[in-house]
């Protein structure tokens, strides 16, 4: 579903390809047209896009089409071989990551991942991380830092899961140490915005 401010982007985008299949069939040149109407886009997405409020900005982030880590994995990434758990509790699927080959040079991949609908998103806890999604990022850090693997992280979360739960099993502490164990690598370390940047 298009977001409000979207919506007269998209009615362009329409009515461009409807030009373009009209051309094809018809076999009438329109491409003057279509010109026209790709600079009005142009002009149009950089009003839209560049005068956004607030809240139509976290709107975006969170809208659900936008690509998640998995997603990126599956098109920039090959041999993508996931790695579950944290070795101390359980494996948390708001967190995905392991190694993969990013143009020939082999890296360790570690982001959030939120699902694509309700079901998916439940089973995700909506890539709220828990204590264990934290212990295994920093397993797979330390896999980069041992093998000199170059580190690649992916952030789309709206915060870490702020239940009782998570912070009996040390969430806060966790999260501490994540941020210190990565300020320590001594491999090259990227960190990509997918959508939400929350706390956690």
């Amino acid at each position: 579903m298009p977001l409000e401010f979207e919506k007269p982007i998209l009615e362009l985008e329409k009515r461009i390809a409807e030009l373009r299949e009209t051309a094809r069939t018809t076999g009438v040149d329109l491409e003057a047209e279509i010109r026209l109407l790709e600079d009005r886009l142009a002009r149009l997405k950089e009003e839209v896009y560049g005068s956004l409020n607030a809240w139509q900005r976290v709107q975006l982030a969170r809208a659900p089409g936008r690509p998640t880590t998995l997603d990126v994995l599956e098109k920039a990434f090959q041999d993508f071989l996931e790695l579950h758990g944290d070795r101390a509790f359980a494996d948390d699927p708001a967190i995905v990551g392991g190694l993969a080959y990013l143009e020939g040079q082999k890296v360790v991949v570690v982001g959030h991942q939120k699902g694509r609908d309700t079901k998916e998103n439940l089973h995700r806890n909506f890539g709220m991380p828990h204590p264990e999604g934290y212990r295994k990022a920093m397993r797979l850090m330390d896999l980069a830092d041992r093998f000199g693997y170059p580190f690649l992280s992916f952030i789309d979360t709206p915060g870490a899961y702020p239940g009782v739960s998570a912070e009996e099993r040390g969430q806060a502490w966790v999260i501490a140490q994540s941020i210190q164990r990565m300020s320590r690598l001594r491999v090259p370390a990227i960190a990509l915005i997918l959508g939400e940047g929350g706390s956690g």
